[in-house]
């Protein structure tokens, strides 16, 4: 494949843009080379600015679960055009967003729509603070929130460490209000409230990893956690922004059972659109703005054209629970499909997964937590993430980043990828 006007493009970007990018993974730093610069998708296909096709399986992190460009998605999106691109001002489709997300999701009794996951998650963590009265938050190794300051803060030495910058910029202050523990560690998370009795705020997790690959939660962890915040009056926020609405009409909440006291989504409530949205208990919900002291705001919050688009979506996914039948199946299909292959080919990487979400880590040891995510050889994923994409399979070029299907994927696109996956897996 020639990717002559991509790395004309690249070349141009770093003139411009830092690194070249708008968001650090595109730059194909962890797996060598330069990026594809795409031009336009549709179904399961992606195309570059060469015009050449990939079968793609990051479907925009996660939104596109119905696949690129669904018609029903655009064909609101080109109505709601029609009445201008924004107003600043309520709308009735707010009013049927806000109804419809707290009909599907268990623990969403009050919402408010804003711009991002990240700005989701910032505002969710400063509502929990200002319920409380509390500074401190417990957030967990690995677990992405967006980039907000008190999200970018690395583990110290021990469970009961405070947190340091994990980047420059974030001071030594808000660090010193984040506490990490290893994600999956029940034990880890009571002795930090030991730690800090009655100073923790909220507990941030994704319920699903998929920000250090696709780790899941073992069994009896999420409502371990649940126990422990109820026990210590912590607010437990579900950061859903992948999983809401993509391993079941309610999120990861209504998969495992477990109702937090908030939720943050993105992504997929706007059916690509920019978007995101924080909601929870009507209590806690209560203190935001004009409501209550607790400031948010947004003039982009709620735009219209991205609730017509999202609303379309969702009552899509509301309406049609076979998607989640097709999703599981097409899961259990490719994953049980590398698995075969890694058997038949005597290698033991691991594969987690879960519904439509799904990593192939390369490392024997089973991955529970980002200390066993990093014993995976990066290099050999870079080659991996190559060779496929040379078969025309589009993967996220990280080793670090789930991989989310869609229900464009047809039996042929899942025959060609696993085809892709032996011939690569028998050649690193």
């Amino acid at each position: 494949m020639t990717t002559n006007t991509s790395e004309a493009l690249f070349a141009k970007a770093k003139n411009f843009i830092p690194g070249g990018v708008n968001s650090p993974v595109r730059a194909f730093r962890s797996v060598g080379g330069n990026p594809i610069f795409i031009k336009r998708a549709k179904g399961a296909y992606i195309f570059d600015e060469d015009d050449n096709q990939y079968i793609e399986l990051i479907n925009s992190w996660g939104p596109m679960i119905l696949g690129h460009a669904f018609e029903p998605v655009e064909q609101a999106v080109s109505e709601a055009i029609k009445n201008s691109f924004s107003f600043g001002a309520p709308t009735r489709r707010e009013v049927e967003m806000a109804e419809l997300i707290i009909s599907m999701v268990p623990s969403i009794e009050k919402v408010r729509m804003v711009n991002s996951g990240t700005e989701a998650t910032m505002a969710a963590i400063r509502v929990a603070r200002g319920y409380t009265g509390r500074e401190k938050i417990i957030k967990f190794e690995g677990c992405y929130h967006g980039h907000g300051d008190s999200f970018l803060i690395a583990a110290g030495s021990g469970a009961v460490t405070m947190g340091v910058p994990d980047s420059p910029g974030v001071t030594k202050g808000v660090a010193n209000d984040t506490l990490t523990a290893p994600y999956n560690n029940l034990e880890a998370v009571q002795m930090l409230c030991d730690a800090n009795k009655g100073q923790i705020a909220a507990l941030i997790l994704e319920p699903v990893v998929g920000n250090m690959g696709c780790v899941l939660p073992k069994e009896g962890y999420l409502q371990g956690l649940r126990n422990i915040c109820t026990k210590e009056g912590i607010v437990l926020i579900f950061d859903e922004v992948m999983t809401g609405f993509r391993l079941a009409k309610g999120g990861a909440q209504e998969r495992f059972g477990v109702t937090p006291d908030m939720t943050t989504l993105g992504k997929i409530i706007g059916g690509g659109m920019p978007v995101g949205a924080y909601g929870g208990k009507a209590e806690i919900m209560n203190c935001v703005s004009p409501q209550g002291p607790v400031y948010q705001a947004g003039t982009l919050s709620g735009n219209p054209i991205a609730m017509a688009a999202g609303l379309t979506m969702l009552h899509h996914l509301n309406d049609h629970p076979e998607v989640y039948t097709q999703l599981e199946a097409t899961g259990n299909q490719i994953v049980g499909g590398i698995r075969s292959i890694l058997d038949k080919l005597n290698l033991n990487y691991q594969i987690n997964h879960v519904g439509s979400m799904y990593s192939l880590f390369f490392t024997e040891t089973p991955v529970v937590d980002f200390e066993t995510a990093k014993t995976s050889d990066t290099a050999k994923f870079g080659k991996y993430f190559h060779g496929m994409l040379d078969k025309g399979i589009y993967l996220a070029p990280s080793q670090y980043e789930a991989l989310f299907l869609s229900t464009a994927l047809s039996q042929e696109n899942i025959a060609e990828v696993l085809a892709a996956n032996e011939a690569v897996l028998s050649m690193i």
